[in-house]
């Protein structure tokens, strides 16, 4: 069996919080869209075998981007995150025929600024998180407010003690991750992570502490500081 590991990115969502005329993951950051920086995070590693992108039925912005045949191929956007990722699984299962056991890491596609160390030290705990799949993690540092509901205002500060802010990539087996997904869908479970659907199946992701500098482009604001965080890596 293939150590290497299979890439999946979900990149079919429109990004309206940005207030931009394209979805996020096609802004410019850095001379190249946000995508291309997301997709340069794995394209060299000697552990990937593949990468997989999940795209919008006629999405008009992927076709112009340069195409790295061979190692990047492209499922069917679904109307949720996790349904794009169910695609993107079933594309590797099927179309590919990627064996089950291999190990998936599904990563967001407006997450620019992962660090090759966080990759290596996730792909590092592979034995520890055999059965129960791992997520890149850092602690929650700053204090937590509880809003009442449908209201701002505060109902209760959360006690901070364990509590993580989820990053990606997040790791599991394609059968395993797969079939978790499948299920918390039939049954209308929240999934807003591959986590929380390997949760859903009673199991328990491995928190692996990563850089806080891997975050997601949200907001306007956000590509300012990828950009410092990008220039400051290529610098070094």
């Amino acid at each position: 069996m293939s150590s290497k590991v299979w890439i999946v990115i979900p990149a079919a969502g429109v990004g309206s919080r940005m207030q931009a005329d394209r979805p996020k993951q096609y802004l410019l950051l850095a001379g190249k869209t946000v995508i291309e920086h997301t997709l340069a995070c794995f394209s060299s590693h000697p552990e990937v075998a593949g990468i997989v992108v999940a795209i919008s039925t006629g999405d008009p912005y992927w076709p112009e981007l340069p195409q790295e045949s061979g190692r990047v191929f492209t499922a069917a956007g679904g109307k949720e995150r996790a349904d794009s990722v169910l695609n993107g699984l079933d594309y590797l299962a099927n179309t590919l025929s990627v064996a089950p056991e291999t190990w998936v890491l599904v990563h967001d596609a407006a997450r620019p600024c992962l660090g090759r160390t966080d990759l290596d030290r996730l792909l590092a705990v592979r034995n520890s998180a055999e059965t129960g799949g791992a997520l890149l993690a850092v602690p929650v540092r700053d204090t937590m407010k509880r809003a009442q509901p449908d209201s701002p205002h505060v109902s209760h500060t959360e006690e901070r003690n364990g509590l993580w802010h989820a990053l990606t990539p997040q790791m599991a087996r394609l059968g395993v991750l797969r079939e978790a997904l499948t299920h918390a869908l039939k049954k209308g479970a929240n999934i807003t992570d591959e986590a929380s659907a390997l949760e859903h199946a009673g199991l328990h992701p491995l928190l692996v502490e990563g850089d806080a500098r891997n975050i997601k482009i949200t907001r306007p604001a956000d590509l300012a500081l990828a950009e410092f965080f990008l220039k400051g890596d290529s610098a070094a």
